[in-house]
């Protein structure tokens, strides 16, 4: 069935601040090396040190949940990933996520990890960061969103130095939440840390997580927008 709002009323109370729409190839998670719409969203509570979206951090353009989903569908994809910023920040996002699972469409949500995901719709695959110490935001995690995550969910730790691996690999080791996820990614921070360095320690751990990249950035540069 295709989603439509009740009425035009309903529709204006979740307008949604939105950066930009556009699509690519997906650069991460387990739907890596897909053609994917993104729909990046404004605002975010939290300031990374490494952050590479800052641009997303406001501005942008008032659109209402039925703008962004005819746009997504002209977009051609079956899968489409609401980003940020931090895509939970506003409340439109909920409507917004019922409507492209209503359309069909494989919904990815990237999250920095810090808000309550709960009412998320389990169709919906959460992609949530925790936040290791470099970023400088690692009190924020709010870890009991682990509790809701199932097992089409993933995780991703972003690792800038061996610090940061080791901080990541032991609360893993020591969380037996993390097992019941569908994965978790340790990421190297993209122009700091060698990727073969990072495999380097996982293999010697024997760590269960996979290696992530952001294969959009080996395509386009570490500056792309895509």
């Amino acid at each position: 069935m295709k989603w439509r709002p009740a009425d035009a009323g309903e529709d204006r109370v979740m307008d949604l601040q939105v950066t930009e729409i556009f699509s690519s190839i997906q650069g991460e998670s387990r739907h890596v090396g897909r053609p994917c719409t993104f729909v990046r969203l404004t605002g975010c509570n939290l300031r990374c040190s490494w952050c590479d979206t800052q641009y997303a951090l406001e501005g942008g353009e008032t659109m209402s949940v039925t703008t962004i989903v005819e746009r997504v569908r002209d977009a051609g994809c079956d899968l489409v990933e609401i980003t940020g910023g931090e895509p939970m920040l506003q409340e439109g996002v909920h409507a917004l996520m019922d409507a492209l699972v209503d359309d069909d469409f494989t919904v990815l949500l990237e999250t920095n990890g810090s808000l309550d995901l709960s009412r998320v719709p389990d169709e919906v695959v959460k992609i949530m960061d925790v936040k290791c110490p470099s970023s400088g935001m690692s009190e924020k995690n709010l870890l009991s969103n682990v509790n809701i995550l199932g097992s089409r969910d993933e995780v991703k730790f972003v690792i800038a130095d061996r610090s940061d691996y080791e901080w990541a690999r032991d609360l893993v080791r020591s969380d037996k939440r993390f097992e019941h996820v569908r994965a978790v990614h340790f990421t190297p921070l993209f122009g700091q840390l060698d990727a073969a360095q990072l495999a380097g320690w996982i293999l010697e751990d024997r760590l269960p997580v996979r290696l992530g990249f952001q294969l959009h950035k080996t395509i386009w540069g570490a500056d792309t927008r895509k």
